[in-house]
């Protein structure tokens, strides 16, 4: 049993949303020529603009692409109740989920003999490793479970035509913007912030922002509350079409979001800018799971490596960052510089840029995302308590 509320029976018995999310999937598109075919859950994130054909012609399979949510319990529901087990080769969400998967054995260990990219990867190495905050996003009781696809720290996005320079997360609650803020209703984002915000500022006495007490999570709710009822809040967003309507209509001046929101904003000619805050980073990673399936062949699992090594080497990874700002691997750069046919001078540049950008984060630190902390349950029903107060 899994510990806290996500037992395999309680998420059989509360919701359909896995065999529903299956369900709602549809056929898969055809595959040409691959002699195997990969079949690859991931939440958006990952696709790299429908472009698989250099993995096929190295491995000669494909992948069959099929969205997936990226809810803790709606990854549990997905691989338990709808079956997944028996249809997904790959999982890639944000990774932090290694306990419930594992104590429900739906994901197995991986081999990194099997995967010649991953020792030409610096940054697990400096970001990642064992014994490191990172190491709890791909590795679980010492062992390794996810293969890091992308890595990212996120703050918080302003309008300085009309705030002016921002470099704290104190802009959220400064009485100054009231009306005008939003947060993403999620409480390992937005909360994690808040209290990384209340410790760095003195404010609260919290040993880890990423793991709290009930004592701790409670002041972090409280004050959140207490924002709430004052009006700081015009809303809460939970997609990233929301977040980026809200800074396109100006019907925000600050929010929390992250980068990539505001790469879009910037393209539709929103001067936005995402902060460097003082206080640090919310940082996290992707991680590729390889589901637990001992129906699967030797050559479907040899597939699913070599897709799983692809998404770790240079093509996968400058692709990746050129369409959703996020840092992926070491070599993505010197293959988007190298390869100009593929990715012309500004999309390299652009790559460069975000690799050096995201590397400055990590470096600078901050606070790692919670994915399950050890009172998930009690983070659960703050956060409502929060959702539920009434506002001004």
């Amino acid at each position: 049993m899994v510990a806290n509320s996500f037992s395999r029976r309680s998420v059989l018995k509360t919701s359909l949303l896995g065999g529903a999310a299956f369900a709602a999937c549809g056929a898969w598109p055809a595959l040409g020529q691959a002699k195997l075919t990969v079949n690859f859950a991931d939440i958006g994130v990952g696709d790299p603009g429908g472009d698989w054909s250099k993995y096929t012609a190295a491995s000669g399979a494909g992948v069959n692409l099929v969205s997936i949510g990226n809810a803790p319990s709606a990854i549990l529901n997905v691989l338990i109740a709808g079956g997944g087990t028996k249809t997904y080769d790959l999982i890639n969400i944000v990774g932090g989920m290694q306990k419930p998967l594992v104590d429900n054995n739906l994901i197995e260990t991986i081999d990194t003999a099997k995967l010649p990219n991953w020792a030409k990867n610096t940054y697990i190495r400096d970001f990642l490793k064992p014994g490191t905050p990172g190491f709890n996003f791909i590795g679980y009781n010492n062992q390794l479970y996810g293969v890091p696809t992308v890595l990212q720290g996120d703050s918080f996005a302003y309008l300085p035509d009309v705030t002016g320079p921002l470099d704290s997360y104190g802009a959220m609650f400064d009485p100054k913007f009231k009306g005008y803020v939003a947060l993403e209703d999620n409480y390992t984002t937005a909360g994690q912030k808040t209290a990384l915000y209340l410790k760095a500022s003195g404010m609260a006495r919290i040993a880890n922002p990423d793991d709290m007490t009930p004592a701790e999570l409670k002041t972090v709710i409280d004050f959140l509350i207490a924002k709430k009822k004052e009006g700081q809040f015009r809303t809460l967003w939970s997609s990233f079409e929301q977040a980026v309507n809200l800074m396109m209509s100006k019907e925000v001046h600050v929010i929390d979001c992250w980068e990539p929101m505001v790469f879009v904003t910037r393209g539709k000619g929103l001067n936005a800018v995402y902060a460097a805050p003082k206080e640090g980073y919310l940082l996290w990673a992707m991680a590729a799971y390889v589901v637990k399936n001992p129906a699967r062949s030797p050559e479907q699992t040899k597939a699913t490596y070599d897709l799983l090594d692809f998404m770790l080497g240079p093509w996968y990874g400058a692709k990746i960052t050129e369409l959703r700002g996020y840092m992926t691997n070491p070599q993505s750069v010197a293959y988007a510089k190298a390869n100009p046919a593929e990715f012309p001078a500004d999309k390299a540049s652009r790559v460069a840029e975000i690799d050096a950008g995201v590397k400055r984060k990590f470096e600078q630190g901050g606070t790692w995302q919670n994915r399950w902390p050890t009172h998930v349950e009690l983070y659960e029903s703050e956060w409502a308590r929060f959702k539920a107060a009434p506002a001004r």
